[in-house]
């Protein structure tokens, strides 16, 4: 239970852990700096600095009590006396973050002259109206003669200057400018490590779209440089392998076709004029000649083809002119697109699979339609055939997988929707499925429309 609940409280990027990392590690060093000068340099100073305060104001008690009448009234009248503690000396400050300090250091000194004073010499610190600090000083003795004894009073004295903690203040202030300072030393640090980072998952990125990203540079640190080096080794590899698979399906189609096309002419000779035969061979070679395109095709999927700006409208009503041609009428609802980059030959590749995929197993209802959201543009082909579950249109995704409604249909080999699938990513969009409304099925083609 700890765990998730850590792992939903941690940023999720490693910049922003790194820099929370520093900061409670600044913020830690500095808590644990000022506890040591708090308890082992500042509290010892402000109590000695009560301890001497204690003895001039119990000095000044006793000089006051043994003064003669006369000189100690102008005396006291020098030292603000009065006979009644002022509100202003009474009331608290209300508590404060702010002055966290000023109050523990005001606390210190105050506990510290009460040890120091007779019990029955009360201390008050007015913080309002300018600070002072009032102690309430003996009665003064009967005068001689049986005149009474005057009542106790309070006086008003300066605060010393080391209970007070100026100094302090500006230290705390430059730790914490400090602080700062390391934070975002830091952060301009961790900013430096993570560009090479953003640069490897740009390439990686351009990889799996089945782009060549061009080779990482190796020159910073040494970790960085060796992974930066392992995927410019990756990336070499990977174009060796793609630039031998083109050889082997080159040399397979040139092997394959080679044979087929002898085939066909010797079918074509007189003497081998069997129509049923040569009807049911032809049958087979266009099967073969279609499975072993789809191969080449998904093989391909249009990796080197360069992409440029284009409207898929225009593409669309082009294929639906030709299966018109050819008795399949589409319904085309077409709305303003955006322009789109991508492949001309790969996008018709795409487009074709998935128009041929609903006349053979729709059937009815043919019809494409488009329209845009936002940055993305959205292609639909539609028909009124037997809906698959989204279990089974998830898995013709797959190489090699076909739905049950294909299996009284002969030669596919279950890589159409694999093809459109490939293509659609190499174009950074998708493919969706939908129950079309009033029955069938909808496939989606979502693509990114050109920036700017």
């Amino acid at each position: 239970m700890r765990r998730p609940l850590l792992r939903n409280l941690l940023p999720r990027t490693l910049l922003a852990r790194n820099i929370a990392l520093l900061i409670a590690l600044v913020v830690l060093s500095q808590v644990c700096s000022l506890g040591v000068l708090l308890h082992y340099v500042q509290r010892p100073r402000v109590e000695r600095a009560a301890a001497v305060f204690a003895t001039y104001v119990t000095t000044l008690d006793d000089l006051l009590q043994t003064t003669p009448n006369g000189a100690r009234d102008a005396l006291t009248a020098r030292l603000d006396v009065h006979a009644q503690l002022p509100d202003s000396a009474q009331t608290e400050p209300p508590p404060s973050l702010m002055r966290a300090y000023r109050t523990y250091q005001r606390n210190v000194f105050l506990e510290s002259l009460r040890a120091h004073l007779p019990a029955d010499m009360e201390t008050r610190w007015q913080t309002g109206g300018g600070q002072r600090l009032w102690i309430r000083m003996h009665a003064p003795a009967a005068a001689p003669g049986g005149a009474a004894a005057s009542a106790p009073y309070w006086i008003a004295l300066p605060i010393p200057e080391d209970a007070q903690g100026n100094g302090l203040d500006a230290a705390i202030l430059l730790s914490l400018g400090l602080a700062a300072l390391a934070a975002l030393t830091g952060y301009a640090i961790q900013l430096h490590l993570n560009r090479p980072l953003q640069e490897l998952t740009h390439s990686a990125r351009r990889l799996s779209a089945g782009e060549t990203p061009p080779p990482l540079p190796t020159d910073g640190p040494i970790e960085i440089a060796a992974v930066s080096s392992a995927f410019n080794q990756m990336t070499k590899a990977l174009k060796q392998a793609e630039a031998t698979r083109a050889l082997m399906l080159a040399g397979i189609s040139h092997d394959i076709r080679t044979p087929l096309t002898k085939l066909r002419l010797s079918m074509a000779m007189p003497e081998n004029s069997d129509s049923s035969f040569v009807v049911a061979a032809e049958s087979y070679l266009d099967q073969i000649e279609t499975i072993l395109q789809q191969f080449m095709d998904y093989a391909g999927s249009g990796e080197r083809e360069p992409a440029e700006p284009g409207d898929l409208n225009a593409l669309i009503e082009r294929l639906a002119g030709d299966f018109a041609g050819l008795g399949h009428e589409f319904e085309l609802s077409l709305a303003r697109l955006p322009l789109v980059d991508y492949r001309p030959v790969s996008m018709m590749r795409l487009l074709m699979n998935l128009m041929q995929n609903a006349i053979v197993y729709g059937g009815s209802g043919l019809a494409v339609r488009s329209w845009a959201s936002a940055d993305l543009v959205y292609v639909a082909v539609g028909d009124r055939g037997k809906g698959l579950s989204a279990e089974e249109l998830e898995l013709l995704k797959a190489p090699f997988q076909r739905g049950r409604n294909a299996r009284s249909h002969s030669g596919g080999t279950g890589l159409g929707l694999a093809i459109v699938e490939r293509i659609a990513r190499l174009h950074g969009g998708r493919v969706e499925f939908h129950a079309r409304e009033g029955g069938g099925l909808e496939v989606w083609v979502v693509l990114p429309a050109r920036a700017g």
